[in-house]
């Protein structure tokens, strides 16, 4: 399992108890009359391997895109999607050699495998789980709620630490804003998260193509509720039910790229990426890293081309209009470090340990350019013990909860954690997969209050609008007289809070 509840604690949320835990215009501009695309191999190819899917990035006008084409065919390859905008082509293949043949074609500036698992039919399998409210607290938490509360207010502690309650008096958001969570899938039918549902801009995007069937993106019964406590984090619908969203007045739309097992494959997440932006995202929650690698090197023909991929498609997005934010991690790395030792990848099969720099093998789509990346914060404004820091890399930092022991809120919050919506009821979780949609809401309400506003102009607001934390005394988080992190830097940019704690109210001001 390489997401929720397992492996390193990407930023994907951890059950109770733990830390649960993406530019265009580097595409090469080849000549339309390139030279003939090299000829892969006479023989017919092998296709006795296992299935797998790759990502093939090519440069070029149409004639070179419609040359490879014809190469990856003649290698063995099935065109499952070709997105001809950004130059990427997903493909399946059972030629064992596919990979290293269609990168010597012309035209091929990089191909790679996503996984290293053979495809198979979807099969679930435990995945953590989430710490259900109960009647009894529901209706304690009801009895506190003032009158311009939603029944659960009372125990959102992160509301009122980064002043969204303030926030709310001034606006909820404008419903012409749209958040889209690429996650686990969206439960729509939710009674907090349907009256702010857009189902025009959700899909699945499991297998790389974006499929729109009515209620494609919701996670099955015995899947994931993660995307959903995520979207309820960001756009809970203030009406008088349940909890309440830090822009409770703006659209949210959901995009699944999880499959059954709980991998995020780069194929589902270069396709998550370009349907948000071809129907009106403003903003992207990433709550995820990439499958199945940890840290992608680039100088990996296989990881490099999903950087590639990945890149480009993020890139896209991001030229038309729309910003995406990103969790940092629940490994408590120091991404800033000169080395971390990877010993979880890949995690689709059988890891190794491997010593990468971070600063050339990247987690995918936290560490891309233009992606702003979240770390956490607890109860007590200190840095989550699980999350990743690292100065130069962390841009800001948002509630995602900690241990109620190390983090306990003031009342009448009663957890540590982030109480949010997941199918059939709310529920809390921790995690890195927690603070990013804080800061993906906080952005809604800038976008609704500066609706021109351009992803460049977004991404300074909301880090020039937020509260400046130190890196404070020597981090000792369970008090045992160990250090457990390093902060380093100064109180406007350091790698536990980057430019500070999120402020929603100074950005609806």
């Amino acid at each position: 399992m390489a997401h929720l509840g397992t492996r390193r604690s990407r930023a994907l949320a951890l059950p109770v108890g733990l830390a649960l835990t993406a530019s265009l215009g580097f595409l090469p501009m080849t000549s339309a009359t390139a030279a003939p695309v090299a000829e892969v191999a006479a023989a017919a190819p092998a296709a006795d391997g296992p299935k797998l899917s790759y990502v093939v990035n090519v440069g070029g006008g149409k004639s070179t895109a419609a040359s490879v084409k014809k190469a990856i065919a003649r290698a063995g390859g099935t065109i499952v999607v070709s997105y001809d905008k950004i130059g990427v082509i997903v493909v399946t293949s059972q030629n064992p050699e596919f990979g290293k043949q269609i990168r010597k074609v012309r035209g091929v500036d990089s191909a790679g495998a996503t996984r290293t698992a053979p495809m198979q039919a979807a099969a679930t399998t435990e995945e953590g789980s989430t710490e259900r409210l109960t009647a009894s607290e529901a209706q304690a938490a009801a009895k506190k709620a003032t009158a311009a509360e939603d029944p659960l207010e009372p125990l959102l502690w992160a509301l009122p630490t980064i002043r969204a309650d303030k926030a709310h008096q001034k606006t909820l958001g404008s419903k012409k804003v749209n958040v889209t969570v690429i996650d686990t899938g969206v439960d729509d039918t939710h009674p907090d998260l349907a009256p702010n549902f857009d189902a025009k801009g959700s899909a699945s995007c499991v297998g790389g193509k974006a499929d729109t069937t009515a209620g494609a993106w919701r996670p099955k019964a015995d899947e994931s509720d993660h995307g959903t406590h995520v979207a309820g984090t960001i756009a809970a619908a203030k009406n008088g039910v349940g909890v309440t969203g830090v822009a409770p007045g703006v659209k949210v739309s959901g995009i699944k790229v999880a499959d059954a097992t709980g991998f995020f494959y780069t194929e589902a997440v270069v396709c998550a990426f370009m349907y948000a932006a071809e129907h009106g995202a403003d903003v992207t929650n990433n709550s995820y890293y990439t499958d199945p690698w940890m840290f992608n090197c680039k100088d990996d023909p296989d990881q490099g081309a999903l950087v590639e991929a990945t890149d480009r498609a993020h890139g896209y997005a991001w030229k038309k209009g729309t910003i995406s934010v990103a969790s940092a991690g629940n490994s408590n790395f120091d991404l800033g470090a000169k080395e971390i030792v990877d010993t979880t990848s890949p995690n689709d099969s059988t890891p190794g340990s491997r010593t990468i720099d971070p600063k050339k093998c990247l987690d995918i789509p936290m560490q891309l350019d233009d992606v702003l990346t979240v770390s956490a914060t607890g109860a007590k404004n200190l840095k989550s013990s699980y999350s990743n820091y690292g100065k130069g890399v962390i841009d800001i930092a948002a509630p995602g909860g900690d241990r109620t022991a190390y983090q306990a809120p003031e009342g009448p919050a009663v957890d540590g954690r982030i109480l949010s919506t997941v199918p059939g009821g709310y529920g809390y979780k921790n995690g890195t997969s927690m603070a990013s949609p804080h800061v993906s809401g906080v952005l809604a309400l800038l976008k609704s209050t500066h609706p021109k506003a351009t992803p460049r102009q977004l991404e300074r607001m909301v880090t020039t609008h937020a509260e400046s934390t130190a890196c404070g005394e020597p981090y000792d988080i369970n008090k045992d007289g160990k250090i457990d992190a390093v902060c380093k830097g100064g109180v406007n940019d350091n790698g536990f809070y980057g430019a500070g704690i999120i402020d929603a109210l100074r950005a609806v001001r």
